[in-house]
């Protein structure tokens, strides 16, 4: 694995545990926000840390929904990765962001689901 796509699994990984973090704080205490946008960078990291595992220069793809295409295009297991519920690349800036335990616990599961893949392909 080259030290590029490893530093992306990384920052990734330590994303995801930001996360969890979060939401193992009580209720009341969770910043939803920080969920949000630690799963939402963790998705994109791993993305990204796959394809350059695989040779793929990632700086043509600006999105989320575009790298995980690229993703599906070299490997069609990466279908069985649902990032439907994963909404948060969908904001655009000046919108809300997901305000509800409830649904940034969505997007974690996403990324946590996209992390369990990546080992499950030997690829992490």
């Amino acid at each position: 694995m080259n030290d590029q796509s490893r530093e992306f699994f990384d920052k990734a990984y330590a994303k995801l545990s930001e996360a969890n973090k979060e939401l193992y704080r009580p209720e009341e205490d969770i910043v939803s926000f920080l969920v949000c946008k630690n799963a939402q960078f963790a998705v994109e990291n791993y993305l990204k840390g796959y394809l350059l595992k695989n040779g793929i220069d990632v700086a043509p793809y600006k999105t989320i929904d575009t790298l995980y295409k690229e993703c599906v295009r070299i490997n069609k297991r990466f279908e069985k990765v649902n990032l439907n519920e994963f909404t948060c690349q969908r904001i655009e800036s000046g919108a809300k962001y997901c305000n509800e335990v409830p649904k940034v616990s969505h997007c974690f599961h996403a990324a946590n689901h996209l992390d369990t893949f990546l080992r499950e392909e030997n690829v992490l």
